[in-house]
């Protein structure tokens, strides 16, 4: 949920890879932000106090807890796509955490295509792929019956959806994302053909049309020739009306909202939706880290540094377990640094290191920037210090070639 959607310029040359990529975030945006597909009371499977339960235990990130209450449901209603896409879902974000995947603000830009993706346990992959079979299986079974039954084409969709996060970024395989990310969108606007009242399935739609809306205008052309058309405007009124439906979708809205505002700069609304996740979601971190991201991105430095601190207070009194809340000491870092906090910015980098746990991507790169701070306070020794710890990792990333750079000559900026 730390995505800033800044689309690069291309030349047209790139116009594939960039569509591409902007379908695969139309789609994995919602999902990114933990989307739970259950439709409001007119449509899907009914509300229930265990599914409910299952839904607060996710959103808190209590993924052990909301996979077992979710398992329970597909036992009791195992002819039901939308509990089988529940649990599709928990399972895929949960993978998607454990490998560094949830870290939106990796898919800024294109070059993510290229990069190997951290390893996924073969028997994770074998489950994630059995549920898209066994929900799809049932979804198109419906459909051959009725092709006109408005939920089964909706679940397809967020099967569809779902396929294409995992195709995309755990297995990389690029154009099996894309085949799914469209049709995925297909469905959910032939549902709204429908019945416009379906407002959850504005959601994949919305992100969609917003993306495409906000392409370079020779990728729009290219994505045009190929049948697919966008309006940022139209995607931000759909995302808006499921943000204030009362459907589970809301919340899903509100995350992916809140990263296109803040390309819009319309920062007090993303606030807002940020800070009321914050406030149902304690054990969340990220959406109060997002709070932090969102002030910062304002100019509201004071205001993000204490959130960043925020963050970071609540996770070291264990109110976030073994998440990696680091990624605020990376904010506060961050932050820090812009203000021309040399020393403030090298201890908050240093403050990676002592989070349970931390992610090693965040924690190689926080190292890193640590060494940079140090040798522009002409601390050489504490620099080289940290530029070594880079290389006990991953020896094979960029931040690794940086480290490496800079045991020959010191960095400056």
């Amino acid at each position: 949920m730390t995505a800033h959607l800044n689309l690069p310029k291309r030349t047209p040359s790139a116009d594939v890879p960039l569509i591409l990529l902007c379908l695969l975030l139309a789609s994995c945006l919602p999902a990114l932000s933990q989307s739970q597909p259950v439709p409001a009371a007119a449509h899907g499977a009914p509300h229930d106090p265990q599914t409910d339960a299952a839904f607060d235990h996710f959103y808190n990130m209590e993924y052990d807890r909301s996979t077992q209450e979710f398992e329970k449901i597909v036992e009791k209603r195992p002819n039901d796509p939308f509990a089988l896409n529940h649990l599709l879902t928990v399972v895929l974000m949960r993978n998607l955490y454990e490998t560094g995947g949830m870290n939106t603000g990796d898919y800024s830009n294109d070059s993510f295509i290229g990069r190997a993706p951290r390893p996924t346990d073969p028997k994770v992959k074998e489950r994630i792929k059995q549920l898209v079979r066994r929900a799809e299986a049932l979804e198109d079974h419906e459909l051959k019956a009725n092709p006109t039954d408005e939920d089964a084409l909706y679940c397809r969709g967020v099967t569809r959806a779902q396929f294409s996060v995992y195709t995309g970024l755990v297995e990389r395989a690029w154009f099996s994302a894309l085949r799914n990310a469209v049709g995925a969108r297909h469905d959910h606007e032939h549902v709204l053909e429908m019945d416009p009242a379906y407002i959850d399935a504005k959601l994949v739609v919305g992100t969609h049309n917003y993306v495409i809306g906000r392409l370079p205008w020779s990728v729009k052309v290219a994505a045009a020739l190929a049948g697919l058309s966008g309006s940022a405007d139209k995607g931000l009124e759909y995302l808006r009306e499921v943000a204030k439906s009362d459907g589970e979708n809301s919340v899903d809205a509100k995350i992916v909202l809140s990263l296109f505002l803040r390309r819009e700069h319309q920062y007090d609304e993303a606030i807002g939706y940020m800070n009321e996740l914050s406030v149902k979601y304690p054990k969340n971190h990220l959406f109060l880290t997002e709070v932090a991201n969102l002030q910062r991105a304002a100019g509201r430095l004071d205001e993000a540094e204490a959130a960043y601190r925020k963050v970071w207070q609540n996770g070291r009194e264990g109110k976030y377990g073994t998440l990696h809340y680091e990624l605020a000491a990376w904010g506060l870092g961050e932050l820090l640094r812009s203000k021309k906090d040399l020393a403030g910015a090298a201890t908050a980098y240093d403050l990676v290191n002592e989070a349970p746990n931390p992610d090693p991507d965040i924690l190689q790169k926080a190292n890193l920037a640590a060494g940079e701070m140090y040798d522009l306070l002409q601390k050489r020794d504490l620099a080289m210090k940290k530029y070594q710890t880079v290389l006990a990792g991953n020896a094979n990333t960029g931040p690794a070639d940086q480290a490496r750079r800079y045991i020959k000559e010191a960095y400056r900026e």
